[in-house]
């Protein structure tokens, strides 16, 4: 990594983008935003640092978007006050590499910051403090650290599931879950020395009693073993909502119109119960393949749902208090889990597991219920791609702290998908640009991860494919820069609007795809302010350190309409990433506020309203 010039990382950049080493700053971000790339590049265990070229930005008034020096007027001065923040902002002090260097005539400023050593590391800032002061370098992007990322600077950083839980003993312990373990252990190893042991031994084995008293729970016995009863009194909110919505999208009165089915109990037997009712719900179909007499059943296949709901119970964050969510929709199933993946996005179904709850972990990989090595997002692919589904998609989402794995209930490119896309034929598309226009035909938006996802390709290819896609007037682009997503395009809209008129002639070759705008409402518009709601914003001090009255004015600000994070943060004059950490993540977590877009978290043209319980106007 050493030895590149401005030149070299310019090159560089408009080559492959931002990447996990290079960063470009314009100029125009704010000094936190270029101390937080410092942080970043100094924690990220094995990147051996990073580069940050100053006076570098995107010019997005291209087709293709590229990058272009935009010249620093006082060199000097950046660089001392550079400097010395990096030696006051942070618990030790950071010495970077810094020079001065032309780029296309322009005068930019290239940094070098090199890892610590890891007796140094976490390096954080000192007046936020461990977990949330520090940073990791998490692909292109600085990622705020929880408590889970501590553990990678930390040799002797127990897991959360390893905590004791006060006032449990072993007669909160589940027998039918203990038994469950049992028999599935000796399905697998017949001749296992755990079968051998008693109860209280068994659990001592698996890690599942604390450490100090062998006689109470620790979390992993409680979550695996603990009766109802035990694990409702000690974690009320670790249980598994199955949710029913007729139709493709989410329902803005979802009193009336959806079922929701709250199921708790220990890991052991729940999966099972969850199984069971996930299975009675779901299509069945008949497959009767060329020169066979006999029908064989397909659907979902049961093991990759299995392989979902594993995943996500088993590797949670138990320290969050609210269920994970099992959707079942009409064309698909979404898995919304607390705690997003340890594992980069960019390396999900790679070889190698990264384990937040390692005891938990281990219970499943004994008794076959969870793929080992990390490898169950792969199996997932391959079992969907064998039962012609289309493929899984995976959204981790570091902010809101949770990940989304979505299942469509779509036999991909059956006769329906044959005769839909035979309208595009004129196109020459390739095969991945097919399955973009499914997808986006079944869940109403597609972005570049997604598509790598499905496809297996590079980010390279994937943008070129997607832009193809949109030059045809098949997609329209959303948001900007990293954030860009597609939606259906004006060939595809005519298409279903001629449908409509004509229903009798192809209606059955489309299934409209989901409206992701908001009717009626334009979202660029900053919210309008009355008299009291102004009085209030007066009275607010500069920093203002009573959470309560700054939640109040938002959720005033949010009661009519759905308002963007943008304009929110205007309003009360604060950095927009600092509201939505500070305010509009705790408020959707506790249900003041509620999402215009609760099935895509990361869409750009998200926004806030108040829930109707908090709505009183």
């Amino acid at each position: 990594m050493d030895g590149y010039s401005a030149k070299d990382l310019f090159e560089l950049l408009n080559q492959q983008d931002e990447c996990d080493w290079i960063e470009a700053k314009g100029g125009k971000e704010s000094s936190h935003s270029l101390m937080e790339t410092v942080c970043s590049f100094s924690n990220e265990p094995g990147l051996g640092g990073g580069y940050i070229l100053l006076g570098i930005a995107e010019d997005r008034g291209t087709l293709f978007p590229q990058y272009k020096s935009v010249h620093i007027d006082n060199p000097d001065k950046v660089q001392r006050d550079f400097v010395t923040q990096c030696s006051s902002m942070f618990n030790i002090p950071i010495r970077p590499k810094v020079s001065v260097e032309t780029v296309s005539a322009k005068t930019v400023i290239k940094i070098k910051i090199e890892e610590l050593p890891t007796n140094q590391k976490p390096l954080f800032f000192k007046n936020e403090g461990l977990p949330k002061g520090a940073f990791r370098r998490i692909g292109p992007t600085d990622q705020r650290c929880t408590e889970d990322d501590l553990r990678i600077f930390y040799a002797d950083f127990k897991s959360y599931d390893t905590t004791p839980v006060s006032g449990t003993s072993l007669n909160d312990i589940d027998e039918h879950a203990l038994k469950r373990y049992r028999t599935l252990r000796e399905k697998v190893n017949p001749t296992a020395e755990e079968l051998s042991y008693d109860d209280q031994e068994l659990l001592e084995a698996l890690g599942c009693l604390s450490k100090e008293n062998t006689r109470e729970l620790n979390l992993a016995g409680l979550i695996l073993f603990g009766s109802s009863k035990a694990l409702r009194s000690n974690f009320p909110m670790v249980r598994v909502d199955y949710i029913r919505v007729p139709g493709n999208k989410w329902i803005e009165d979802p009193d009336n119109r959806f079922t929701t089915i709250d199921m708790r109990g220990p890991l052991m037997t729940l999966l099972f119960r969850l199984m069971d009712a996930i299975n009675a719900d779901l299509p069945k179909g008949f497959l009767l393949p060329e020169n066979s007499i006999q029908a064989n059943t397909v659907g979902l296949p049961t093991k990759a749902l299995r392989e979902a709901i594993v995943n996500a119970i088993m590797h949670r964050s138990y320290r969050e208090h609210r269920p994970t969510q099992i959707i079942r929709y009409d064309n698909r199933i979404e898995i919304i889990n607390p705690g997003y993946s340890l594992k980069s996005e960019e390396r999900l179904g790679e070889p190698g597991s990264e384990t937040r709850n390692p005891f938990i972990a281990s219970v499943f990989h004994e008794t076959n219920l969870a793929e080992t090595k990390g490898s169950g997002i792969r199996a997932m692919r391959k079992l969907m791609h064998q039962a012609k589904l289309a493929p899984p998609t995976f959204e981790s989402d570091r902010v809101n702290n949770q990940f989304v794995t979505r299942l469509l209930l779509h036999h991909f490119l059956d006769e329906r998908d044959l005769k839909w896309l035979g309208q595009f034929e004129k196109f020459n598309l390739t095969d991945g640009q097919k399955q973009a226009l499914i997808f986006v035909r079944e869940v109403g938006a597609i972005d570049n991860h997604t598509y790598r996802q499905m496809t297996d390709c590079e980010v390279s290819k994937a943008s070129y494919e997607l832009r193809q896609l949109k030059s045809h007037d098949l997609l329209i682009a959303k948001g900007k820069g990293k954030a860009t997503y597609y939606v259906p395009g004006d060939f595809i809209l005519d298409l279903s609007a001629a449908q409509e008129k004509s229903p009798s002639s192809t209606s059955n070759l489309s299934t409209p795809a989901r409206d992701l705008s908001t009717p009626g409402q334009d979202l660029s518009t900053p919210p309008s302010i009355d008299h009291e709601l102004q009085n209030q914003l007066d009275l607010l001090n500069q920093r203002e350190h009573d959470a309560a009255k700054v939640k109040d004015i938002i959720t005033k600000i949010c009661a009519k309409e759905h308002v963007k994070a943008v304009h929110i943060a205007a309003v009360l004059n604060k950095r927009e990433d600092y509201i939505k950490r500070k305010y509009l993540s705790e408020m959707i977590k506790s249900g003041e506020l509620e999402y215009l877009h609760p099935e895509m978290i990361s869409h750009p043209e998200q926004a806030y309203i108040t829930s109707k319980k908090n709505n009183s106007g």
